[in-house]
């Protein structure tokens, strides 16, 4: 019998886990007792995070490099029970002044590397999944594939929107396996990707919002768990805005 709301004994991967919203949900399984794989691409930063979390495992890895794709995919034998595709990047550049790097390089980290990633790691989900326990997988899109910002990041708007409909696409597929996908839009959390974290900055955010603050750790934390539990076994396919309001 599995307890509805409970990642106890699952194992999960999450990419981009030592900084900002990977951290947070990095954070948030393993304190619920999930065996969690911290991916991210400097080996002492995954040490440091997973030194921090209980019986979390440092899997160093760029995710955007096929080759460290294939390897990571080698270390995670299975059952595999959760995979948050997290890693990601931003490029800010006028219309006219937007390269073709600017595009390549966000569109192979946000959105090329979930589908292979996860892809390469279909069998070990496939030996987590149960019908009453399925396997899952959130992608972590944005509130920027949702609406237009006031920011000119062209490739990681398109990149986002591109997850969510990847994510429906996935779901379609793999429903039949016991596997879901769902993606999380979350708005603006303090990371490495959020123009400044001054607190005038963040004030100023917080006044636009309807829910008058900025993310916290267990706004994401809550949804991540919510979704690698049972609970949401009946769930995929499905966009979660986690933005305050800001999609409004």
């Amino acid at each position: 019998m599995y307890e509805t709301f409970s990642v106890t004994g699952r194992t999960a991967l999450v990419t981009g886990a030592t900084s900002g919203i990977g951290a947070m949900a990095a954070a948030a399984l393993a304190e619920a007792g999930a065996t969690v794989h911290i991916v991210a691409r400097s080996a002492a930063d995954c040490e440091e995070a997973a030194a921090k979390l209980p019986g979390a495992v440092a899997l160093p890895a760029d995710v955007s490099t096929p080759g460290d794709v294939e390897a990571l995919a080698d270390q995670v034998r299975g059952p595999l029970h959760i995979l948050v595709n997290n890693a990601g990047m931003v490029r800010e550049n006028p219309l006219g002044s937007f390269t073709e790097a600017d595009w390549d390089d966000v569109l192979d980290l946000n959105l090329k590397a979930p589908f292979f990633l996860t892809q390469r790691l279909l069998p070990a989900l496939r030996a987590g999944a149960s019908p009453h326990a399925p396997a899952t997988v959130i992608n972590v899109g944005s509130v920027g594939g949702l609406r237009v910002g006031p920011r000119q990041t062209y490739s990681y708007a398109a990149s986002k929107a591109g997850l969510h409909q990847l994510t429906k696409s996935m779901a379609r597929w793999l429903a039949g396996e016991h596997i879901t996908v769902n993606a999380i839009a979350p708005g603006f959390f303090p990371s490495r990707m959020t123009p400044g974290d001054g607190e005038a900055v963040q004030a100023a955010v917080s006044a636009s919002l309807p829910r008058g603050r900025i993310g916290r750790a267990e706004d994401i934390g809550g949804v991540v768990r919510f979704l690698a539990s049972p609970a949401a076994g009946y769930m995929t396919g499905t966009i979660i805005p986690v933005d305050g309001g800001m999609s409004l």
